[in-house]
C-alpha cells in the first residue's frame, strides 16, 4: 500500500499562483476525491502528484518517498486520462501490453497481468479488437486496464467518465467502486466537477476552489456540515436553499426574516456558540417536508406553490418564504398545482448556519 502526501505545494504559471500552500495527505488504501468547478486546480493538483508538471515550491511524497523530482515513469503511479489515449492501430491486448513490453517486463508475466486486468473490468472478449471497434464504455474500461496491468499502488484519475453519457456514466461508477473495494490495498486519487460521482465514490473529498482546498471530509461531513457558505452551495443537487436574515441570541437563538423566526434550539453550533449579526440560513430541499410529517416538526409554515417539476419519483416544487426562493421535494405521486396553498415543515437542526460577512459555518 501507499500514502500520499503534498507538503507546502506551490505552483506559479508565470505571475499567476493557481496552487498556494496546498497540504494533503491520503491515507493508504484509500479512495479520495477532488472535487470542484473547473478552474479551480483539481487537475493540475493531480497533475503536480503525477510529475506532468513541475512545481514551484514544496514537496510531493508517495509512500513516505520524496518524488518532488522524480519522472512520473519512476513514481509508482497509474494515470488514466480523460481522453482514452488508446494506440488506435493497436489491439486491446496490444494497448494493455504496450508499455509493459517497452519496460522489459517478461512475456509470462505479461500474460499474466491482462488476463488479470481484463477480468477484473469484464474486457476479456474484447482483447483481439481495435479501439474503432468499442463503446466509449468499452474504451475507457481498457484506458483503465492500461493503468491497472502497471501493478503500481497509487491510481490517478482524471475525470476519466466526463466523456461518456449519462447511462454510461452510472455504469462504469459502480465498476470503479468494484475495482477500488477488489484491489483493497490500493490508493486511488480521483478528479471530478460531478458531484455524484464524487458522492458515491469517495471515502473523502476535498472541494478545491481557486486553488485551495475549502474542506476535506467523508460525503457525510460535507453533506450535513460544509464548512462554508460556497460547499454548501456547490453540494447537493438541487442546491441547498438560502434565507438571508438576522441570528438573535437571547435566552435561546433564533433566526429571523422578516416575518419568520425559526428557533435553534437543536441546532449545533460551532465553535464557542452563537453570536448575533446577520446570517445566511441554508436547508436542503430533502430535509423540508409536508403535510402529515411537517406537522411534527419544530418549524412549520404554509408557502404558495410558484412552479412544479415533475421528476418521475419526486417531484420538485418552487416556492418562497419571506421573498427567498425555497425548493423542496414531494412523492411523485403527489398532485401538486401552482398557485395552490402548501404546509410545510423541517427541523432547524438539519440545517446549515453561515456567517453573512466571513461565510463560515457558525
Amino acid at each position: 500500500m501507499a500514502s500520499v502526501s503534498v507538503k507546502n505545494l506551490d505552483l506559479n504559471f508565470g505571475d499567476v499562483k493557481v496552487l498556494q500552500n496546498l497540504n494533503l495527505d491520503i491515507r493508504q488504501g484509500e479512495f479520495l476525491v477532488l472535487l470542484g468547478s473547473s478552474g479551480c486546480g483539481k487537475s493540475t493538483l493531480l497533475n503536480c502528484i503525477a510529475g506532468l508538471l513541475d512545481i514551484t515550491d514544496g514537496q510531493i511524497f508517495i509512500n513516505d518517498r520524496n518524488v518532488t523530482w522524480e519522472q512520473p515513469k519512476d513514481r509508482g503511479i497509474g494515470m488514466v486520462f480523460q481522453s482514452y489515449a488508446l494506440y488506435p492501430q493497436m489491439t486491446v491486448e496490444g494497448n494493455l501490453s504496450f508499455g509493459l513490453k517497452n519496460a522489459g517486463v517478461p512475456k509470462e508475466e505479461i500474460k499474466k497481468r491482462i488476463e488479470r486486468a481484463a477480468a477484473l473490468l469484464h474486457i476479456e472478449p474484447l482483447l483481439k479488437r481495435k479501439p474503432a471497434q468499442l463503446s466509449g464504455g468499452q474504451r475507457q474500461r481498457v484506458a483503465i486496464g492500461r493503468a491497472l496491468v502497471r501493478d503500481v499502488d497509487v491510481f490517478l484519475f482524471d475525470e476519466p467518465l466526463s466523456n461518456l453519457d449519462a447511462k454510461l456514466r452510472a455504469e462504469l461508477r459502480v465498476e470503479i467502486k468494484r475495482l477500488h473495494q477488489q484491489l483493497e490495498n490500493t490508493t486511488m486519487i480521483y478528479v471530478t466537477h460531478d458531484q455524484i460521482e464524487a458522492m458515491t465514490l469517495a471515502d473523502r473529498i476535498a472541494i478545491m476552489r481557486a486553488g485551495a482546498i475549502q474542506q476535506l471530509a467523508d460525503p457525510a461531513t460535507i453533506y450535513n456540515r460544509p464548512v462554508n457558505k460556497y460547499v454548501a452551495g456547490f453540494i447537493g443537487s438541487p442546491s441547498i436553499n438560502f434565507i438571508d436574515g438576522t441570528l438573535e441570541v437571547n435566552s435561546d437563538p433564533v433566526f429571523r426574516a422578516g416575518e419568520t423566526a425559526i428557533e435553534l434550539s437543536g441546532y449545533a453550533f460551532s465553535g464557542n456558540g452563537p453570536k448575533p449579526g446577520p446570517v445566511s440560513f441554508g436547508i436542503r430541499p430533502e430535509h423540508i417536508f409536508t403535510d402529515k410529517v411537517a406537522a411534527d416538526l419544530p418549524f412549520q409554515c404554509e408557502v404558495e406553490v410558484e412552479v412544479v417539476e415533475p421528476m418521475g419519483a419526486d417531484t420538485l416544487v418552487w416556492s418562497r418564504l419571506d421573498g427567498h426562493e425555497l425548493r423542496f421535494r414531494v412523492d411523485g405521486q403527489t398532485p401538486v398545482k401552482e398557485g395552490e396553498r402548501m404546509k410545510i415543515g423541517f427541523d432547524p437542526a438539519r440545517a446549515s448556519i453561515f456567517d453573512a460577512e466571513t461565510e463560515m459555518r457558525v
